[in-house]
């Protein structure tokens, strides 16, 4: 959280020092701006060049720690397979909702126009305008070395996991060294990441500087109107939990809310799943859920389950698109709505301010939308981060209860008998250290 305020500190600076500097005539403007313009631009170069290898490894060893845990038993199983269709289910959601949101209401046109120009597009890729039919094909990667090289995100991706998956069939004498590889080369890039991270003061506030000298007082007018936007896709993706615990789960609406509300506060007051797992498991046990599921299926949700993720990252990328007055085809928000639902998977345990750049970026290159409005954005991701980990921690519960009433709670009894089996399932909590569930959440910044 210090890092988070010195971040947020960096942009009032910026924007205040640039917005100061262009009122009151002071000379060497141009020259500040430029130099500002190197040094955040230097600063964002670092980021992009970590993109594709911790993509990768991430989603490799996110997806193998998924099916891993699927195997565990049928209530792991019934677990991954809801969790994976409510990422899809909410993701689509914004696909839908964000663009309809930025059509009734739109940036103010002038603040649109001086942002516009007031941030680099030099990193714009022509987003996909093909047909549905060529889409497709173009998501199939004939050479997945130069699709990373061009930048080609969602065939990378596309051919990443299918990869993973084929790896978690092997036997653990073939997979578990590669999974091992993929993730010392995972550590490896995120130390350079915090390495990188650690200047984020100084590129914000250089990148901050430019906008507040270009675009003036409207960035923080706009600043104010993104924190809505893509706070209501975390709010529509927290809203899915409400009907599934009561028609899924068959649990009372008051009951649910009143259930879930002490769960809900350490989550507003930490920004941590993990630290709401305790009294998640005391939610579900008062709404009827047999310790046999919810000591399963809670700790793998708290590890890989973060709904309001691909649906709010999904919601920046289209966000930064509609700043810089770029369309995006359908094709390319269905580019930009894969990525987000897949990606999510490899955002385990990552701190708030990595999740929140590795899990957009991919998503901004796969639609072509520059990322160099993303260093602003991370700077006020605090209020959308208290949506994401309440959404995340009360859809956890919610998808327990209807775990639970999936199949006869007599069918998961050798759980009981087999304490460890339940013991193994909280043991994957682990994968998420204490952190703001950012990305999917991530991460959830989860």
């Amino acid at each position: 959280m210090a890092r988070t305020w010195l971040i947020l500190s960096a942009l009032i600076v910026g924007l205040g020092a640039g917005v100061g500097w262009t009122r009151l005539g002071f000379a060497g403007l141009a020259d500040a701006v430029s130099i500002a313009d190197n040094v955040g631009g230097i600063w964002l170069d670092g980021l992009r060049m970590t993109i594709i290898p911790l993509v990768v490894s991430l989603l490799i060893t996110g997806i193998a720690k998924t099916v891993d845990s699927a195997r565990g038993d049928r209530v792991a199983m019934r677990s991954v397979i809801l969790f994976i269709a409510l990422l899809w289910i909410s993701t689509a959601m914004a696909a839908l909702l964000v663009p309809a949101l930025l059509e009734m209401f739109p940036m103010p046109v002038e603040a649109a126009r001086s942002l516009a120009t007031s941030l680099s597009a030099t990193a714009h890729i022509d987003a996909p305008t093909v047909g549905i039919g060529a889409f497709l094909r173009s998501i199939v990667p004939t050479n997945p070395f130069a699709a990373a090289a061009n930048d080609a995100l969602l065939p990378l991706i596309l051919f990443t996991a299918l990869f993973a998956v084929a790896l978690a069939r092997l036997p653990a004498a073939q997979r578990e060294p590669v999974t091992a590889f993929f993730e010392t080369v995972a550590s490896a890039v995120l130390l350079i990441v915090g390495w990188v991270l650690a200047l984020a003061p100084l590129g914000v506030l250089a990148l901050a500087f430019g906008v507040g000298a270009r675009a003036g007082t409207s960035a923080i007018g706009a600043l104010a109107h993104y924190v809505l936007i893509v706070s209501s896709a975390g709010f529509a993706a927290w809203a899915l939990a409400y009907p599934l615990a009561v028609i899924g789960g068959r649990v009372g609406l008051l009951a649910f809310v009143r259930a879930v509300a002490p769960a809900q506060a350490v989550a507003l007051s930490t920004q941590s799943s993990l630290a709401s797992l305790p009294p998640m498991l005391k939610a579900a046990a008062d709404l009827g859920v047999d310790r046999s599921v919810s000591r399963v299926s809670l700790p793998v949700a708290v590890a890989i389950f973060r709904v309001t993720s691909p649906a709010m990252n999904l919601a920046v990328a289209i966000y930064v698109a509609h700043w810089l007055g770029l369309p995006l085809a359908p094709a390319a928000i269905a580019a930009g709505a894969a990525v987000a639902a897949i990606t999510t998977i490899g955002s385990v345990s990552l701190p708030g301010q990595v999740s929140f750049l590795t899990s957009i970026a991919p998503i901004c290159v796969a639609m072509g939308v520059p990322i160099e409005p993303l260093a602003l954005l991370i700077a006020v991701e605090m209020v959308p981060d208290l949506v994401r980990t309440v959404g995340n921690v009360t859809m956890d519960v919610a998808a327990t209860t209807a775990i639970a009433r999936l199949g006869p709670q007599a069918k998961e009894s050798a759980a009981h008998d087999n304490p460890s089996l339940a013991e193994a399932g909280e043991d994957l909590a682990h994968l998420a250290p204490s952190r703001s569930d950012t990305a999917d959440q991530a991460g959830d910044m989860s």
